[in-house]
């Protein structure tokens, strides 16, 4: 099996990211993977769709920071026809290239849509992906298991909603992700609120969610795969992001800390309301943030964490995630277009 890895660049790769691990799974498995970014997608006048890929080198090293000096030492890229990819793997952040790079930020949902044409098992699938570029997606789910929220880029509509929660809220971007311009805002009479307006308001649409007060512990993030919590052995992949003091953020990238957390029937219960429409978007691979009986944010398009989880726990869940993958090929040698990718992706 080959699995193409869709990346924003290969110089922001990193040792400690989900997709290495599930890189390094996969070699150790006996398949062959490879990385593409936005920049490596071609259509050809016969209509054939090919990927500029960067090859990793052969070794069979295990070691994280050897992997990804490898794949960063690699000049080369091998032009390969989507015929020959068995899984293309979306892990790209459509945010990280929103300031800079907008043409970049939806190539993955593009082609993937064009791969998924060609018979290339695609996950997440990039239709339902495409809905999902914001966080306005995390509206689509029930009610119950969503804080108080107001979108808007009135100041005076987020000015009113502030005065309606008397625990306070947190102001974010409608777009972005690792918890850039995050903040928790207790009324409107603090003296730096027009600041702080002022910095989320530049990147468009503004979240304010009311304030959850278990929060202060941090959150915790539940992987689901094929919409059902990702279990290995009695573990669950599921770890608490612990706030660094004086921080609202508990985002790892944001120097959060990941410790061990005992999955209760609470967050199953939560994961079983969103099952459903994960599933029927075909979301293979997602990662919720949980606080109590709410959830912050549906990670569909980079959830990381594996390799905390494994250091953890001592569980590889990386390999389950392979072993999901390698089944879904054997069910699309045998069906071919029968199941949709969507269906696949969760099957």
């Amino acid at each position: 099996m080959r699995i193409a890895f869709f990346v924003n660049s290969i110089e922001s790769e990193a040792p400690y990211y989900t997709t290495t691990s599930l890189a390094l799974s996969a070699r150790a498995r006996g398949h062959d993977v490879c990385y593409v970014t936005p920049d490596d997608f071609v259509l050809r006048p016969d209509d054939s769709l090919l990927v500029r890929a960067v090859i990793p080198h052969p070794s069979k090293t295990k070691d994280q920071d050897a992997f990804i000096a490898g794949l960063r030492a690699e000049v080369s890229k091998e032009t390969i026809d989507v015929s020959n990819i068995d899984v293309l793997f979306l892990r790209n952040d459509p945010s990280e290239d929103a300031d800079e790079r907008a043409w970049a930020v939806n190539v993955g949902a593009m082609f993937g849509r064009l791969a998924v044409e060609r018979g290339v098992l695609t996950v997440n699938d990039p239709n339902a992906l495409a809905t999902a570029q914001n966080k306005l997606y995390f509206q689509d789910f029930p009610e119950s298991v969503r804080p108080t929220t107001l979108i808007s880029k009135s100041l005076d509509e987020i000015r009113s909603f502030i005065d309606s929660q008397k625990r306070g809220v947190i102001l974010k971007p409608l777009q972005g992700s690792g918890g850039k311009h995050v903040f928790k805002i207790k009324s409107n009479k603090e003296s730096n609120l027009n600041q702080i307006f002022e910095a989320v308001s530049g990147e468009g649409y503004l979240i304010a969610q009311g304030y959850l007060p278990d929060a202060v512990e941090g959150d915790v993030r539940l992987f689901l795969m094929n919409g059902r919590p990702l279990e290995k052995d009695g573990a669950y992949a599921a770890f608490r992001r612990v706030p660094a003091k004086g921080e609202v953020r508990s985002n790892i990238r944001a120097s959060g800390t990941a410790t061990k957390v005992k999955v209760t029937a609470e967050m199953l219960s939560v994961a079983e309301m969103v099952r459903p429409k994960l599933v029927a978007d075909g979301m293979f691979l997602v990662g919720l943030d949980i606080v109590g009986a709410k959830i912050l944010e549906i990670n569909v398009f980079t959830p990381g964490g594996l390799q905390n989880l494994e250091k953890l726990y001592d569980v590889n869940f990386s390999d389950l995630v392979i072993e999901a993958l390698e089944k879904k090929v054997s069910i699309r040698q045998s069906y071919g277009a029968q199941i949709t990718n969507a269906t696949l992706a969760t099957l």
